[in-house]
C-alpha cells in the first residue's frame, strides 16, 4: 500500500504527520465496530475504557486479526516510516504496534489532556456527526467544538503551544507518544468515531540520549 501524500506539521517542537486513511480501511473498521456494538457480550469483552483517559461512551480495543486484514497495520507501518524519514532523515527497521482502539464519542463527552505509551501514537477519523454544534459565545472567531488539541511547551514569541485541529473523515495524524493532546466536547446528535494506536520503533532512533 502506497502512501499517496504526507504532510509535515510543525506548529512547535515535535512534528506531526498528516496522512489520509484509505476508504477501504475506513469501511472495514466501521463495519467491524458496527457489528461489535450489536454483540453485547463481545462489546463488553473488548471494552477498553478503563485503560484510557477519555470520558466517552465507549472505547473498543481492536483484535489483532482485524489490524492486519483491514490493511491498517500496513498503512501505519508505511506512514510512520515516511514520517521518520522525512522528519528525522532516518530509516526505521522496527515497527511494532502495542495497541489499537476505537473511540466512540457522543454529545457532551470529552477526552482530557493526556499522552500515550510506546514511542509513536496516532489518531484517525472514521465517522463524524453532521455538526459539532455552535459555540455558546457566537462572537468566537473559530468553533473548536469536537476538535483535537495538540499541546507542547509554553506560548512564546514566534512559538505557539497549542494547535486545534478540526477532524475530517479519513484524516490521520501521527505524533510522538509524549505529545500532550485533548479532545473537546461537541453538542448535538451523532457519533464522533476515531481509531488510535500506540507503537514502538527502533530504540536507537527514538532514544536521542543514547
Amino acid at each position: 500500500m502506497a502512501i499517496n501524500e504526507i504532510k509535515f506539521l510543525r506548529p512547535f517542537g515535535p512534528s506531526i504527520a498528516k496522512v489520509h486513511l484509505p476508504n477501504e480501511i475506513i469501511n472495514s473498521l466501521n463495519e467491524y465496530v458496527d457489528k461489535t456494538i450489536l454483540d453485547q457480550e463481545k462489546s463488553k469483552k473488548l471494552d477498553y475504557g478503563k485503560y484510557l483517559a477519555g470520558n466517552v461512551k465507549q472505547e473498543i480495543v481492536m483484535e489483532e486479526s482485524l489490524l492486519e486484514s483491514s490493511g491498517l497495520l500496513s498503512f501505519l507501518g508505511k506512514s510512520v516510516q515516511e514520517w521518520i524519514r522525512g522528519s528525522d532523515k532516518k530509516i526505521i527497521k522496527e515497527f511494532k504496534v502495542i495497541s489499537t482502539w476505537v473511540v466512540r464519542q457522543f454529545e457532551n463527552e470529552y477526552n482530557p489532556i493526556h499522552n500515550h505509551n510506546g514511542h509513536i501514537s496516532g489518531v484517525g477519523y472514521l465517522k463524524l456527526p453532521k455538526s459539532f454544534g455552535k459555540p455558546f459565545q457566537t462572537s468566537k472567531e473559530k468553533n473548536v467544538n469536537g476538535n483535537i488539541s495538540f499541546i507542547h511547551g509554553a506560548r512564546m514569541f514566534n512559538s505557539s503551544s497549542i494547535i486545534n485541529v478540526e477532524p475530517k473523515v479519513g484524516d490521520f495524524y501521527i505524533f510522538p507518544n509524549y505529545l500532550m493532546h485533548s479532545v473537546n466536547p461537541f453538542y448535538g446528535e451523532g457519533e464522533r468515531r476515531s481509531v488510535s494506536f500506540n507503537a514502538k520503533i527502533d530504540d536507537s532512533i527514538y532514544n536521542v540520549y543514547e
